[in-house]
């Protein structure tokens, strides 16, 4: 079961080595207001930027992190960069460190948070995972890119929406068949004529494609749990949840 901190954010329960620390936001313990109210770090939904400075500026203090997180600019594609080289903002969904001076972090409001860490404690990552991301292969090019075996690796999956709240059209499923025929079993069908699409079951599947099978998390609902989740399906203009995760020094 994840660990709640005082200010209920999220400490994945996963057997991570000790260097490895790994945290979600939730939508509390910030300063921002209205629809963002009150922990939103992402400065690309309409926040006032003196809110969002403020609320990063607190998630650094209160997690005594090492270094700023190393935001990214999303596009749902399957970009990976490597914290040590890559400017700030760079596009990308995906980015991997393997030093204690470098935070990994993604943002989401619905798509799939996916961290990473290796069994040795050399390696971590962070990648957003939307069906277009996992499509696209963004969690194939992580583990490429984490250059570790998949059976060394440890995944968790963080807040996401639940195949009972996220409905898609066939041309969503479509793209999933066409590559493997199992992707069936992350979609049945919705009462509209459309498909209801469970991410985290194409992400296990993605991932075990890799030879990753230690994968944890994944039992969350961010349009359902109002109270502690932004959700951009549910309300469009929204804040962000921040997955970070990094090394600490041994």
């Amino acid at each position: 079961m994840e660990t709640i901190m005082d200010t209920d954010w999220i400490t994945p329960d996963w057997p991570a080595p000790d260097v490895v620390r790994a945290v979600t936001t939730t939508r509390h313990g910030g300063v921002s207001e209205g629809p963002w109210a009150s922990m939103n770090p992402a400065d690309h939904v309409g926040d006032a930027a003196v809110a969002v400075a403020a609320n990063r500026e607190r998630l650094k203090q209160r997690l005594a992190l090492p270094a700023a997180p190393h935001w990214l600019q999303q596009v749902h594609g399957n970009r990976v960069v490597d914290a040590a080289d890559a400017p700030v903002n760079t596009q990308a969904d995906a980015i991997i460190a393997r030093s204690t001076g470098s935070v990994c972090a993604v943002l989401t409001a619905d798509c799939l948070p996916v961290l990473f860490c290796d069994s040795a404690g050399k390696v971590v990552a962070a990648a957003h995972a939307g069906w277009r991301g996992l499509a696209a292969g963004i969690l194939e090019q992580t583990v490429d890119r984490m250059r570790s075996p998949g059976h060394e690796l440890l995944t968790w999956l963080g807040p996401a929406i639940s195949a009972a709240a996220y409905v898609v059209g066939e041309e969503v499923r479509s793209v999933f068949l066409e590559e493997d025929a199992e992707a069936a079993s992350a979609f049945w069908p919705a009462s509209n004529g459309g498909w209801h699409a469970d991410l985290y079951t194409l992400a296990r599947q993605r991932l075990a494609g890799c030879g990753v099978t230690a994968v944890y998390g994944g039992d969350f609902c961010s349009f359902g749990d109002r109270e502690r989740f932004f959700s951009y399906r549910r309300d469009g203009v929204t804040g962000r949840m921040a997955s970070l995760v990094w090394l600490e020094a041994g």
